[in-house]
């Protein structure tokens, strides 16, 4: 029973939140829009906004799993720290960068919209 309420509970939020761009989109001036892009800047803001959390949520494990693997390997051969040391920055720059690059496309898209 606990597993059929918590999977009613998340459609209605997933419910809500595919509707809300469209419930609270202005309408703006009368005669001045486009009505083929009505509702459409709010999901790309939509799409930015989860596709952002993919990627600092992704990047963010990432992260926890590069430094606890990182930190394994110094505690069995603590003569090579310097060389774990330098690896694990160089690559938690990488994984940094990917997030980093998820920001710069989602800036990109909510401010100088490509897709028209």
């Amino acid at each position: 029973m606990e597993g059929k309420k918590r999977a009613a509970a998340l459609l209605v939020f997933w419910a809500i939140i595919l509707a809300a761009p469209m419930a609270f989109a202005s309408g703006g001036e009368a005669g001045m829009g486009d009505s083929r892009y009505d509702g459409f800047f709010s999901y790309v803001a939509l799409a930015c906004v989860i596709g952002l959390g993919i990627a600092a949520g992704g990047g963010g494990i990432g992260m926890g799993s590069a430094v606890s693997g990182v930190v394994g390997a110094m505690a069995r051969n603590p003569g090579l720290y310097g060389k774990f040391f330098t690896i694990l920055f160089i690559g938690l720059a990488f994984i940094e960068s990917v997030v980093i690059y998820t920001l710069v496309i989602v800036l990109v898209l909510l401010y100088a919209n490509p897709l028209l």
